[in-house]
């Protein structure tokens, strides 16, 4: 609306003042009145609110997150809940079409020195008034604030729900009703009724051609593993928690993370041979992190889909694992959408989602956060330890997308590789933030001789290079190793990125001897201090070069 009437209002301005600066008297009273109605109009444009606030739904927070000691949270004028983490504080919840006026107050009334609000690429600034900051966006946002000494702040807003189904109804079990009746809170287990109401919903589903729906209410269950059937629908609403213990005689052990020096589950997997099946809601999946691997050291991959297709994940939060949180292995047409990861940097190997020898994956809108990389691909040789169990030969990997997230690591904002065992192609990153990282963009062929090829890497924004990983600490790491043989990478497109911190060690592209890294395309690279595009290899800080092919850099 505002581009629509600003043109013509502005015109006829223009024609109003030339008139008045020198034609004949006789118009300057029409063109006064007409003047005079505009400026009443422009006047009633800009008085007018120029967006409606967006509703915000808050979800219920079980007791076993406690409530922050640094922060306390409005938007719109409602309070929403914020709970204490490892690492940050966490704010949750759904924000419809609309603008939201975020209200973030210190709990101890101290007057703020300082902030930050990220992504910094969406321009937000705030106002201040003692202890509380104050700042609109203009829709929903994944968000992390700063304010002065305290602890990071993640305000996750997601899109409001408009799939919520019915509590309960034909083709839909309900995990609380009869003959299931499991009950939150306890602590006791609730598999055998979980997997009951799951198994009972695909059959349902199966039987009418569509998607029996289990449907969970708000609750902390305590589960062993659970298996997910074609034709199933599994919605969590919001203040659902699903919780992992690590009491090994509840788990099946599915494999091995040698170096971590552990087995490992699936908490939640697919059958082999699945199809249309989808998880979503608000809850929350939760592997509870160190305390789970008291009992038996048993880590916890938090969702396997595995051997599957037509598989969705929609608004869910997937918290604490003590190892890689999301794993899609041999499966195809995968989407995640809305998803959040937020784990711990004091526990190692907790990847956010890592798609494996897969085909046809998008992961759209997503936030993650932990100690080791969020968001990456790989594939690995028949028989790896992290999945031993699982039976057929490795699959190449092919059309993997990762769209609009935000990540924040110790480690690879995004990254292709370890393992590059099969081929990987066509995989793309765009619309990214790297709010910290060790290394913005990543590609490492450490593992296997297959190509990776096809990479593209566009709209990146690195706003922080905090960390360390293997003496990098830069904004672009390629490099080929040399375990397990060698493999090249062909063919990466890296476009559009805005480097704010360039780190402390050079941007590099190092191949190897018989499998060099080539066809490297750089275009609109901007350093910290430009707003313009690298035209130099040395201007982008790209110096650390062997053993490549045609590598090309243009404004």
């Amino acid at each position: 609306m505002r581009s629509s009437t600003s043109r013509p209002l502005i015109a006829a301005r223009r024609r109003l003042l030339t008139a008045a600066d020198g034609t004949d008297k006789r118009v300057l009273r029409p063109l006064a009145l007409v003047l005079t109605a505009l400026l009443l109009g422009v006047a009633a444009l800009v008085s007018a609110p120029q967006a409606a606030a967006g509703t915000v739904s808050v979800y219920p927070v079980p007791s076993i997150y406690p409530a922050s000691t640094d922060y306390k949270l409005t938007v719109n004028g409602t309070s929403v809940a914020v709970t204490k983490y490892t690492g940050y504080d966490i704010a949750q919840l759904a924000l419809g079409t609309g603008t939201a006026t975020i209200s973030v107050t210190k709990l101890n009334n101290t007057a703020i020195g300082a902030y930050s609000i990220s992504p910094q690429k969406l321009g937000i600034t705030g106002t201040v008034s003692g202890p509380t900051l104050t700042f609109t966006v203009q829709d929903d946002e994944y968000l992390i604030a700063k304010l002065d000494g305290r602890p990071n702040l993640v305000i996750a807003a997601d899109p409001a729900e408009t799939n919520r189904p019915a509590a309960g109804g034909t083709g839909i079990f309900n995990v609380q009703s009869a003959p299931y009746s499991a009950q939150p809170n306890t602590g006791a287990y609730t598999t055998t009724p979980f997997q009951n109401a799951l198994d009972d919903a695909a059959a349902y589903g199966s039987a009418n051609g569509t998607q029996g729906i289990v449907y969970v209410p708000a609750g902390v269950y305590t589960l062993g593993n659970l298996y997910l059937r074609s034709n199933l629908a599994f919605y969590l609403a919001p203040g659902a928690v699903l919780r992992y213990t690590g009491e090994a005689s509840h788990y099946v052990v599915t494999g091995h993370k040698t170096s971590q020096g552990r087995d490992l589950t699936w908490f939640i997997s697919t059958r082999y041979s699945s199809t249309n099946i989808k998880i979503y809601g608000r809850g929350i999946i939760d592997g509870n992190g160190q305390a789970a691997l008291a009992p038996s050291n048993l880590g916890v991959n938090l969702l396997a889909p595995i051997y599957t297709s037509g598989f969705t994940v929609d608004g869910i939060t997937f918290r604490e694992s003590s190892s890689w949180a999301v794993i899609p292995l041999r499966s195809s047409d995968l989407t995640f959408r809305n998803i959040k990861m937020f784990n711990r940097f004091d526990m190692g190997e907790n990847d956010g989602i890592d798609v494996m020898e897969s085909t046809n994956v998008t992961v759209d809108h997503a936030i993650g956060i932990g100690l080791d990389d969020p968001f990456s691909t790989k594939t690995w040789p028949a028989g790896a330890d992290i999945y031993s169990a699982v039976p057929g030969t490795p699959r190449p990997l092919d059309n993997v997308t990762f769209n609009d997230l935000v990540s924040w690591t110790y480690c690879y904002g995004v990254k292709v590789g370890q393992g590059v065992y099969e081929s990987q192609n066509k995989v793309t990153f765009q619309h990214v933030v790297v709010y910290d990282a060790a290394v913005g963009i990543g590609v490492h062929h450490k593992y296997g001789t297959a190509a990776a090829t096809n990479l593209k890497f566009d709209d990146i924004d690195i706003e922080r290079l905090s960390f360390t990983n293997d003496g990098n600490r830069t904004w672009l790491a390629m490099m080929t190793g040399s375990t397990a043989g060698i493999g090249p990478v062909t063919g990466v497109t890296i476009s559009n990125v805005r480097v704010r911190n360039a780190g402390t060690t050079a941007a590099r592209v190092n191949g190897l001897p018989g499998a060099p890294i080539s066809g490297v395309a750089l275009s609109h690279i901007v350093m910290p201090g430009s707003t313009t595009g690298a035209t130099t290899l040395g201007q982008a800080n790209l110096t650390n070069l062997s053993d490549y092919g045609s590598l090309t850099i243009t404004p």
